[in-house]
């Protein structure tokens, strides 16, 4: 099905080691393929070149042999490519075409040209396969990033082609989604679907890989046969830079947290789309300030509403926000807020990675920056466009920027979708030493990881309404563990 002999890629104007070199792989029809590794480490590029986006998309020097159901990659369309593989991008929104779901589900369908009856059947099948039913009939600009990342598995389910790649597809979604993607995934196994799967987060994959490749500077490092994977200690993981795939190893509560130093209160949260749904109704809420506070909820909770409401970003948004004793319209909270947000290509403005920093700061501070950057391993990136970044690497530049916004308080949007173990723990540290600069964070997160290395309180929505907010000690960590249905494997 996928044969690469000695392939090797490099980026046309981007980073020299951010390609492939001298890739050996051979996939066989029905098998799961996993690939890990660090943020920037080549497993994108593979999926790229699986699914022809290499070289006829992103352009650069390409060398060795690549094959897909025995057509050499360079020298086949990509329309035709796309007839028998399905992509599942790390941002959705790329690879979107439509304003509505229901005419995104049947796009990818209808642009082969199927008859009418068969692309109706084949996207109810896919919407009741990932349960996709309360996303039917909703504009693409009402979704949150999950459920965009919904849309974009059932769009590639409706088509049924014989090769899938997906690219990060947990990066967005809540513990239920994941749940969904899994039990997708393997239903395109058992129907001997061939699949490619660059992820992070690895639990969800434990009985359905096949092997898996450690992806390291380009090359596989290693490789797996997945049973013997998932059962390694914990320090395998860890010190190859990945997430450990069985949840039971989290710490099994955080030391005591202590009380914030004061506390911010929003009031009268009232917000609804244009299609009367109303996403947010809280009448009032007290958050402790100098801490950070984990957002959490399912997709489509109400989340990034609440963050947008915060900073100040909502249009027509009465609420009132109280910090420090100061109270805050909406015009006014951007000079006191900085929002990372869930798809940082929106927030990237300048022709380099240093040039992205020193916009944030107030004063430019050149040395500053270049330290921001040596925390986030980012200094070897400095002079680079920060569109020619892996998406691991776009995020910590935006996390970068707003560590130099130096901002009273900070707000971050999935800051960890696409990044390695070893990164997430970098960002961890910044964001404790920014509570020891007195700085109050929110943090809208599906990652419990990262949530018991950084943060002190919980606040839970559902449905747009506050559920619980609550400080994350060993009480609170057990109740936040049940809100992701942690309990093992």
């Amino acid at each position: 099905m996928i044969e690469l002999k000695n392939v090797c890629f490099t980026y046309a104007g981007g980073q020299a080691d951010a390609g492939i070199k001298n890739i050996e792989l051979t996939v066989s029809q029905g098998e799961v393929i996993l690939l890990c590794g660090c943020s920037g480490c080549g497993k994108t590029t593979v999926t790229r070149l699986i699914n022809g986006l290499i070289p006829h998309y992103y352009e650069g020097e390409l060398s060795g042999t690549a094959k897909v159901l025995g057509h050499t990659v360079s020298e086949t369309p990509l329309y035709e490519t796309a007839r028998s593989v399905g992509s599942v991008f790390q941002n959705p929104r790329s690879q979107f075409f439509n304003v509505d779901t229901d005419s995104e589900l049947a796009f990818a369908c209808e642009n082969l040209g199927m008859p009418e009856q068969e692309v109706r059947k084949r996207v109810r099948r896919a919407v009741r396969e990932l349960s996709l039913e309360p996303l039917s009939g909703r504009s693409i600009f009402e979704l949150s990033g999950g459920e965009k990342q919904k849309i974009a598995c059932g769009s590639v389910s409706a088509l049924n082609p014989d090769i899938i790649v997906l690219d990060e597809p947990t990066s967005n979604l809540d513990t239920e989604g994941i749940r969904s993607l899994r039990s997708v995934i393997k239903k395109w196994k058992e129907q001997k679907k061939t699949i490619v799967i660059a992820e992070h987060r690895l639990h969800f994959m434990s009985g359905i890989a096949d092997r898996v490749l450690y992806i390291k500077d380009g090359t596989i490092a290693e490789e797996y046969r997945a049973e013997d994977f998932f059962e390694q200690p914990a320090f395998f993981y860890t010190e190859r830079g990945l997430r450990i795939p069985n949840f039971a190893l989290l710490p099994q509560m955080k030391e005591g947290t202590p009380d914030g130093n004061g506390t911010c209160t929003l009031e009268n949260v009232h917000y609804s789309y244009k299609s009367a749904k109303t996403v947010l109704d809280i009448p009032k809420l007290q958050l402790p300030v100098g801490k950070a506070t984990a957002v959490i909820g399912k997709n489509g909770a109400g989340k990034t509403t609440l963050m947008r409401s915060i900073c100040g970003l909502l249009k027509h948004d009465k609420s009132v926000f109280e910090l420090n004793g100061i109270r805050y319209g909406a015009k006014k909270r951007l000079s006191v807020c900085y929002q990372v947000m869930q798809d940082v290509n929106h927030q990237l403005f300048t022709e380099s990675v240093l040039d992205e920093v020193l916009l944030s700061m107030k004063h430019e501070d050149e040395g500053q920056a270049e330290r921001i950057l040596s925390g986030l391993d980012l200094s070897r990136l400095k002079e680079l466009h920060p569109m020619s970044l892996s998406g691991g690497q776009k995020q910590r530049v935006a996390i970068a920027s707003a560590l130099a916004a130096d901002r009273p308080m900070i707000i971050f949007d999935e800051p960890t979708s696409g990044l390695d173990f070893w990164h997430m723990n970098q960002v961890a540290d910044h964001i404790k030493a920014l509570m020891e600069k007195d700085k109050t964070v929110f943090i809208v997160t599906h990652d419990p990881e990262f949530i018991m290395a950084c943060c002190d309180y919980i606040l839970y929505l559902e449905q747009g309404k506050v559920q619980a907010c609550f400080p994350l000690d060993e009480k609170g960590t057990q109740r936040m563990k049940d809100f992701f249905e942690i309990d093992g494997r």
